[in-house]
């Protein structure tokens, strides 16, 4: 399955996992960026995990749900033991990561951006950097959500390279390249561009005038 990790794919074999352990290893290649063994499964395992609807939405009264990162992380500050609201922040971290880096397009037109949703991750993985740290579990994740928290826009764009498909044909979806390239440094997105003969500096007053 290995390959340009920024051009489409079927997945024709039944190892998920396999599927996304290759296209993550390629996609951070691409990019330049280095990621210790244990970040790259913890990405991998999201992906995976997340491939089920039930994995990443809530039960409601109103069917299932994306809860809203805000009320998550006010729902982490009310629990009573740390364990529960590491856990909480957790999933707040890994939802986000998901969210900006395979769903950014959802976020078009709602009251956040991607912006938000990378800083609440980073934070997220940040506060259970020090929060675990000296703790049992810590020990095997500390390391791990410290990388999540400093790198998480670059492995933001890595899960959004692994999720591109086909060749741009429309001005929106050069745009939506350049807009990715802007917000996360994005190598494979930079790379894209200048394969389109496209510079920065055009695609920025050609976005004014649209």
């Amino acid at each position: 399955m290995a390959g340009n990790p920024c051009s489409g794919h079927l997945i024709t074999g039944t190892d998920l996992r396999e599927y996304f352990q290759h296209t993550i290893d390629d996609a951070l290649t691409t990019q330049g960026v280095d990621a210790a063994v244990e970040t790259v499964y913890y990405i991998v395992d999201l992906l995976t995990a997340y491939q089920r609807a039930d994995r990443l939405y809530e039960q409601t009264p109103d069917g299932f749900e994306l809860k809203p990162l805000a009320i998550m992380y006010a729902e982490a500050l009310q629990l009573p033991y740390p364990q529960q609201r590491n856990q909480m922040v957790q999933r707040l971290g890994d939802v986000a990561l998901f969210i900006s880096g395979v769903f950014s397009e959802s976020l078009i037109r709602k009251p956040v951006d991607v912006d938000y949703y990378i800083a609440m991750g980073s934070n997220a993985y940040g506060y259970l950097s020090d929060a675990m740290r000296g703790t049992a579990r810590g020990a095997a994740f500390c390391a791990i959500f410290t990388e999540l928290s400093h790198k998480f826009p670059k492995f933001v764009a890595a899960l959004a390279c692994v999720r591109e498909g086909g060749e741009p044909n429309t001005d929106t979806d050069i745009l939506r390249i350049y807009d990715q390239w802007l917000r996360t440094g994005d190598r494979g997105a930079g790379q894209r561009l200048r394969e389109l003969g496209i510079n920065r500096h055009a695609l920025s007053a050609e976005s004014v005038r649209h």
